[in-house]
Parts: structure tokens; sequence; C-alpha cells
């Protein structure tokens, strides 16, 4: 029976945090500025990282900053090296996370259909 806070969910924990401080003051290229990290899910051997990220751009811009973060991968994991004790630093993969938009409109869709409902109870 695993654990409630494995090792695996802190060294998540602390990729994430790592990474967001590196992204916001370390890389300089503007294409993965307006980022957030969502999550991060590592593999239990610690050799694969999946980074959860969204943006407040539109398509076009994530495009781009899924560019940017695949540039700046090989300087993420070295400054991770040198921030953490691990015996081994995971490859990073980036993955659009879109629930953020997908709430977004859900939230949208909530509140027409509210409206409507509103609107077709007063003409009653």
């Amino acid at each position: 029976m695993p654990k409630e806070y494995s090792r695996t969910l802190r060294v998540a924990d602390q990729i994430q945090r790592e990474l967001a401080d590196l992204l916001q003051n370390e890389i300089k290229d503007p294409r993965v500025k307006q980022i957030t990290i969502t999550a991060v899910e590592v593999t239990r051997d610690y050799s694969h990282a999946k980074i959860f990220y969204t943006t407040l751009g539109d398509p076009v811009e994530n495009d781009l900053v899924e560019k940017g973060l695949e540039h700046a991968k090989g300087f993420l994991r070295t400054h991770l090296s040198h921030r953490m004790s691990l015996r081994v630093i995971p490859q990073l993969h980036f993955v659009y996370d879109e629930s953020v938009e997908r709430g977004i409109r859900l939230s949208k869709l909530i509140d027409e259909a509210i409206a409507q409902d509103k609107a077709t109870h007063q003409s009653d």
C-alpha cells in the first residue's frame, strides 16, 4: 500500500517549484515568459517527468511557447541538477494543460444556461 505522500510526489512538487522559479528568473526567451506550471508527474524511477503547463495566450502563441520550452529543455534540466540532490534528473516532457481552458468554457456555458433559464422564466 503506497504512502499518503510518497517520495515521488515530493520530488514532483520540488521539480514544479524549481521549474517555476527557473522559468520566471533564469530563462530569457520571451516565448516562455507567460506560462504557469500546473502539475508535474514523475515516473517511479525518476527517469521521466511530465510537466503540465498553461498559457494565457491564443493557440498560435501556444505553439511558440511549446517551441520555446523544447528549446530550453536542456538548460532547465541542467539547472535542476544543480538545485536538486537526485541521482537521476528526469527527462522533461512538456504537455499543454487544457483543463483551465475547458473550465472557462464550461463556466461560460453554465452562465449562458442560467441567463437563458432566467429569461424563459421571466417571460412566463
